[in-house]
Formats: C-alpha cells, structure tokens, sequence
C-alpha cells in the first residue's frame, strides 16, 4: 500500500522557518520516500506504508522536540505499492 502524508508544524514565523520545521523537513528529506514536497505552509510526501509511518512517527517525535506546539498531519491511501 501506499500513502501519501501531508503536514505542518506550528507556530509559523513568516521571517524564517523555526528550528521545528527544519528538522520536520530534514525528517522527511532524509526518510526512504518520493514525490517529497516542502514548501512554507504545507510539505506532502509518499512512499510504502513502512516508510511513510516510521517516518511519521520521527516527524512527531522531532518536531516536538524542537519546540513545535501543533503538528497537523494527514494519511492518505493512494494506491498499491508496485513490485
């Protein structure tokens, strides 16, 4: 199965991204996914259900970390994994 997740962390700063989105972004840039999309208000990625969830589960537990108060996220089913 694959799923497509999308997601923003908060609070925003319009002058820079804070210390939370980097590592959310880093979180996501670094996992085993594709058609990776960040941008300032909204990031989407996909991959196999393994590495979208464990990615998810990283996201949560970094960005928190580094100070985001809010994470809204969504999952979505897009299809059957090829292979």
């Amino acid at each position: 199965m694959r799923l497509r997740v999308e997601f923003t962390t908060e609070p925003f700063d319009l002058d820079e991204p804070p210390r939370h989105a980097v590592v959310a972004r880093d979180v996501i840039e670094a996992a085993a996914l594709d058609a990776v999309d960040v941008g300032p208000f909204g990031n989407t990625a996909e991959g196999g259900s393994d590495a979208v969830l464990t990615a998810v589960d990283a996201l949560l537990r970094r960005a928190l970390a580094a100070g985001a108060t809010r994470v809204s996220l969504q999952v979505n089913v897009v299809g059957e994994e090829q292979g």
